[in-house]
């Protein structure tokens, strides 16, 4: 052998090594990255649990965004982990996307730099929403300002598919009734 095959050898043994030294390295480091997120997600659980009791349901994602630097849909998808999973060793060899697509915990696709497209809801929806949120409510819970607020917003609601209970199913197909209409509203 001369002394460029050998050079070349140890150079790729030396290489191969590394390799391997990195990909432990890298698993180690996704394993630490979910235990992370797990350890995160049971503590939100206990907080949101103390939070929930001590100031009501509302406050949560108020304590969320006074406490916690990253988004709420990273905190769900923490508590979802958490939830999911007792031992968060029976992750292990797994990457946080691939413990989150084993246990169907729904992730964002990835941007590259890209602004996210930012569906607005049509105001009917919006309003109806809001309906289905206040009539959830139990008697007691409503301040009497959010009382108010859920009257002005159905009696808004209410004008405007009044004319859709008034009228005969046929001349509704013709009636100039869209989302446009609520436009305004919200």
């Amino acid at each position: 052998m001369n002394a460029a095959s050998v050079s070349s050898a140890t150079e790729i043994t030396r290489l191969h090594a590394e390799v391997q030294r990195a990909m432990h390295t890298s698993r180690e480091a996704l394993h630490a990255a979910l235990v992370a997120a797990w350890r995160a997600g049971q503590i939100l659980l206990a907080e949101r649990k103390r939070v929930r009791h001590a100031m009501g349901p509302g406050a949560w994602h108020l304590w969320l965004g006074a406490n916690f630097r990253g988004s709420v849909r990273t905190a769900q998808r923490y508590t979802k982990l958490a939830q999911s999973v007792a031992d968060v060793a029976f992750l292990r060899g797994l990457s946080l996307r691939q413990a989150y697509a084993r246990l169907g915990i729904a992730t964002e696709p990835k941007t590259t730099g890209q602004r996210r497209l930012r569906h607005t809801l049509p105001a009917h929806v919006v309003l109806a929403n809001r309906l289905v949120r206040a009539l959830k409510r139990r008697p007691g819970q409503t301040t009497e300002e959010q009382g108010e607020a859920y009257r002005r917003d159905l009696r808004l609601l209410y004008e405007k598919l009044r004319p859709w209970f008034e009228t005969p199913a046929a001349d509704r197909m013709t009636a100039n009734f869209d989302a446009r209409s609520f436009s305004h509203l919200s």
